[in-house]
């Protein structure tokens, strides 16, 4: 999950996996897989850096043990 703020500065949680694309119209719209679509206060890249971010904390071993 990736935090997010909406237009009215209210912030919310989105599904990373679930988003299809991403544009901006000049605000940055969301669309998911689902056919939702949501405009954000984040550019394009700000958006992109925090998906990328989650794919790197979901790429990390839960424990490291032996």
């Amino acid at each position: 999950m990736i935090k997010l703020t909406r237009l009215n500065a209210r912030e919310f949680v989105v599904n990373a996996e679930m988003i299809e694309f991403v544009e901006a119209l000049p605000d940055t719209m969301i669309s998911l897989v689902s056919g939702k679509k949501f405009f954000v206060a984040e550019s394009v890249d700000q958006v992109l850096e925090r998906v990328v971010e989650y794919q790197r904390q979901c790429q990390k071993p839960l424990f490291s043990g032996g």
